[in-house]
């Protein structure tokens, strides 16, 4: 293929891309360290993708390990298209806004606002900031010797202020970023100044006298943040957001509180602001509120919401040992677990000493001894003369220690500890819990947070007059207002589409009622088959008559939502412990099998009885069952086997149903055809996601999940595929790959690729159009995904066959935004569901949107309890050219597709599957797991496809090869079994 073809292909008549910023940034602030050029990226128009006739398609679209290498055009097409930076004159003259730069990206425009559905008033959780009218300067700020503490950095800035602030800064209220930067309203009266500041610290020095530190100051001009771009970009007459001025209004506004409450990233907390709880385990929780300035349609807004965490409660540190492990520790003497319990609670917090009065100095913890305290001794001179550490405390300050059966802790330097025994220890107030919780705390957070949306409304507008932004003198100072009014939003609330059902069910069709529906008198729409299926129970309180009336039951249930179900097992329902869980597996799995092979049938589905605390038994169960034997598991819980009601087990039958390749319920308009963009030709939906280890687990990988839909017209079935990659690493590595083969050569494959053969085979068509919905993505982190994983799905069609380029969609969907929606009268009955929540269908693509990119925030979901989140959705590419209204209907209709109950859900299915993979793809790891459920051993991290050819490759900046997952079995692949 000529490249010139190739390029022109791929152009689309708006103009060039266009690098965007924010807080939290899409790119550095100009000024500050550049990032490599930003490529331009071309969307191709629907006209240059007309169905492609297959060639060989034996050859060129069958097989995962195809070894027909893409054309190298192809191969490289967005590559190489990044390389030309010019635009076309008449592409040009069709934008709207001219790109500042023509090495930046752009994400697409909103192509006009939204019009269905049923217009409404809503409130956003948004407070309208007035831009001022200030001149506005940056210094660099450089404090010698350097700290990395930023509290030591602002209280030397606080005391030049309050030295300087009417002598030598002109009376100017400065605003410290506590890092490198000061920002004035109006210059400074010097270019360049150094100060010498003295600065009392909080600990006391040898004798009791306060210790003093002396820190030299040098402030000198840096630039000027223009404000005036900042308007033009707000008004939509300029590309680029200018992130040095959104910062600077960003650290004025965040000055007071710093000040006030103990800030957590974008948080500050207090227990000023609300009742401290205790979440057990030494640990209490914090409110807080959560604050960012945002560009939006109705200007500069500032984003307030409540929030809460988990603090280190300030305790002796004896008493959060007692709570920690939940006993008196002076009755028995520590376990090893017990130590590596202590040590990891420990290791890192700040404590202060009782035993010298007033004096109260205070150390950072790195370890526990291993000996006792009354075992301790140190070299208290230079002959190494040694003393005990009980000896020394009692001559030294008259301090008898009573816990001597317990280690000290260590604190200071690891070369040189300094031993403290924990009861002369004080842990210091104010310090986040940065770790894991474990379930009862987690349930406990979640109890304190959980809050009824005209509470939460209430205590946003309490947080706003209690910080007085009308009185912060430093928002006075750069003259920054802030309005103490929520803003109201024109939004709409978008019809729930009517849902088919099997025609042989006395309800045919159904249209939810605010967001839900049941299966009464409904059966599913393509009811799976399930002939033979064994049971396991690992519960010592069910009996063998209570399992088998519990399968009698839920078999019923299942031909009543329309399945073909065999009411008698192959086996009998068997009874075994959790600790033998992979040799009962395997033995009754062979048993079976033996019993159904010489007929030539297969073992459809294992259903397992699991005590309600099961620890990693679940987990197990499904490595085993998903990786090893190839069967698809239904886990049961004991409560529920007792209960037995009819609503558990019609909700289990759905995930049956889906598990054995059955589709519960399509949407009318799939069937019929009325879908724009997905029903004219044929197309596939993605969904992707990445979960990352929980903080503190260092080692252990990010699992990638991508998922598929597998039928068309009716977009329900998905099949999905997982892989794990380099810690931490946000881009989806296994999206397309290739790697030498010794007979074959050059060899492609990866996630994308094996998921479009699979709907070829299973449609028999190919995909004409991608839509791909990416999950877990931050601002920051928009344009490297896009460019990194819109370049493998390309690669991955091509590599399929030449010229197959289907014309792709790329939208974003976030959940971890501050965005909360509130009826604008909550005693309307006709505008609040029963949570008090705003309707599900609520879609707001106005005001508090971006100002000019494809965004939008859609409420697809019932309130169950507290105060719904909106998903946001926003379109980083789209060569499709979706209208408003048909991407937010797909969007929201979709979500009434979800397998697993009869509720519209929170965010888009396949979003929703992949994230419910990848979760399922933490129990593939290598068993030798920490107590968190993570790989521990050794530091390399892991990648590999599932089901994929596992070549091991290189992540980027990972350095080492990792290990792949075990591969899904293929039957389990092509079926919903993550749900």
């Amino acid at each position: 293929m000529e490249m010139g073809r190739g390029t022109q292909q791929y152009q689309r008549g708006g103009g060039q891309p266009q690098r965007r910023g924010g807080i939290g940034g899409r790119g550095a602030p100009s000024g500050g360290p550049s990032r490599p050029p930003a490529p331009e990226l071309h969307q191709a128009t629907e006209t240059a993708h007309q169905p492609v006739p297959y060639g060989r398609p034996s050859e060129t679209y069958s097989e995962a390990g195809s070894s027909s290498q893409p054309p190298e055009p192809m191969t490289h097409l967005v590559t190489q298209q990044f390389q030309q930076l010019a635009v076309q004159p008449e592409a040009a003259a069709t934008q709207a806004i001219q790109p500042a730069s023509s090495k930046s990206m752009r994400f697409p425009l909103r192509p006009g606002k939204g019009l269905n559905g049923t217009r409404c008033i809503v409130k956003a959780n948004h407070f309208f900031a007035e831009l001022p009218d200030k001149d506005l300067h940056q210094y660099d700020v450089s404090i010698t010797p350097e700290v990395s503490s930023r509290g030591v950095n602002r209280a030397v800035m606080e005391q030049l202020v309050k030295l300087y602030r009417e002598s030598h800064l002109g009376k100017r209220l400065p605003a410290y970023d506590g890092r490198k930067s000061l920002y004035t309203a109006g210059a400074l009266p010097f270019v360049q100044k150094d100060f010498k500041i003295t600065l009392s610290d909080d600990d006391d020095g040898p004798g009791g006298a306060r210790r003093e530190r002396e820190f030299k100051v040098v402030i000198k001009l840096a630039a000027r943040a223009d404000l005036h771009h900042l308007g033009m970009f707000l008004q939509g007459r300029q590309a680029d957001a200018p992130q040095e001025a959104l910062q600077v209004l960003d650290i004025v506004l965040r000055e007071l509180p710093t000040s006030r409450y103990c800030p957590v990233g974008r948080s500050f907390y207090s227990p000023d602001l609300g009742r401290r709880q205790p979440l057990g385990e030494g640990l209490e929780s914090w409110r807080g509120f959560y604050q960012s300035i945002r560009p939006t349609q109705m200007g500069l807004s500032l984003n307030i919401d409540m929030s809460s965490t988990a603090f280190i409660e300030p305790l002796p540190v004896i008493d959060f040992v007692s709570q920690l492990l939940n006993r008196d520790i002076s009755s028995r003497p520590l376990s090893d677990a017990d130590r590596v319990k202590i040590k990891k609670a420990l290791r890192g917090v700040k404590v202060e000493v009782t035993h010298r009065g007033n004096m109260r100095r205070k150390y950072r913890i790195s370890g526990l001894t291993s000996q006792a305290t009354r075992e301790l001794t140190f070299p208290v001179d230079e002959r190494g003369t040694m003393k005990a550490v009980v000896e020394y405390f009692r001559e030294t300050y008259g301090f008898v220690i009573q816990h001597t059966q317990l280690p000290c802790l260590q604190v200071g330097n690891t070369q040189r500890p300094n031993y403290l025994p924990m009861e002369v220890c004080k842990i210091v107030e104010g310090q986040r819990y940065s770790k894991r919780l474990n379930e009862r705390q987690i349930t406990a957070l979640l109890k304190v947070t959980c809050q009824r949306p005209q509470e939460r409304e209430g205590d946003i507008l309490q947080t706003v007059r209690h910080n007085a932004y009308a009185d912060d003198p430093y928002a006075k100072e750069f003259g920054i207002k802030i309005s103490e009014k929520l803003a109201q939003v024109e939004a709409r609330i978008l019809p729930a589409p009517w849902l088919k059902y099997h025609d042989t069910g006395r309800e045919k069709d159904c249209l939810p009622q605010v967001g839900q529906w049941n299966m009464m008198n409904k059966k599913m729409v393509n009811g799976g088959t399930v002939n033979n299926w064994i049971c396991i129970n690992f519960s010592r309180n069910v009996q063998d008559s209570v399992a088998r009336g519990f399968c009698s039951e839920l078999a019923q249930m299942c031909m009543i939502s329309g399945m073909v179900f065999n009411p008698n097992p192959v086996l009998p329902p068997v009874s075994a412990r959790p600790d033998q869980v992979e040799r009962v597996l395997k033995t009754r799995f062979h048993d079976a099998m033996t019993k159904l092979q010489p007929n030539g049938r297969e073992l459809d589905l294992l259903i397992v009885i699991l005590p309600d605390n099961n620890g990693s038994l679940y987990g197990d169960l499904k490595r085993i069952c998903e990786t090893d034997l190839g069967i698809v598991s239904q886990c049961c819980l004991t409560k529920h086997v007792f209960k037995m009601s009819k609503q558990y087990l019609a909700n289990v039958s759905l995930k049956i149903n889906v598990k054995v390749g059955g589709r519960n319920t399509v949407l009318v308009d799939a069937i019929s055809r009325r879908i724009p963009l997905v029903s004219d030709r044929p197309t596939i939906i993605f969904g992707a996601d990445v979960t990352h280890p929980h903080p503190g687990e260092d080692s252990s990988p990010s699992i990638a999940a991508v998922v598929a839909s597998q039928d068309w017209p009716e977009i329900t079935k998905y099949a999905g595929l997982v892989s794990a990659q380099a810690h931490r690493q946000e881009l989806i590595q296994d999206l397309y790959k290739t790697w030498q083969d010794p007979t074959r050569g050059t060899v492609t494959g990866g996630m994308i690729k094996e998921l479009l053969i699979s709907f070829r085979r299973a449609t028999g068509q190919k995909p004409q159009r991608i839509i791909f919905y990416r999950d877990g993505v931050s601002e920051g982190q928009f344009y490297q995904v896009l460019l990194f994983e819109l370049d493998a799905i390309r690669k991955a069609c091509a590599s399929l066959e030449p010229n197959y380029q289907p014309p792709v969609t790329f939208v974003v969907v976030q959940k971890r935004h501050h965005t909360r929606l509130f009826a604008n009268n909550h005693r309307d009955r006709n505008a609040v569901d029963r949570s008090g929540n705003i309707l599900p269908g609520t879609v707001v693509d106005s005001k508090i949107c971006h100002p000019t990119e494809f965004d939008f925030y859609l409420c697809s979901h019932a309130g169950i309890q507290g105060t719904s989140r909106p998903a946001h959705y926003h379109v980083l590419w789209d060569e499709n050219n979706f209208s408003a209204d048909a991407l937010q209907s797909l969007t929201n209709n979709l979500c009434y597709t979800y397998a697993r109950c009869t509720r519209s859900v929170s965010i888009v299915p396949p979003a929703y599957y992949a994230h419910l993979a990848a979760f399922r793809a933490r129990f593939y790891m290598e068993p030798e797991t920490s107590d968190s459920g993570s790989v521990t051993s050794g530091a390399a991290p892991y990648r590999g496809g599932v089901g994929a050819v596992g070549r091991s490759t290189r992540a980027p900046g990972a350095g080492a090869a990792v290990r792949p997952l075990p591969a899904l079995k293929e039957n389990v692949k092509r079926v919903m079994f993550y749900c």
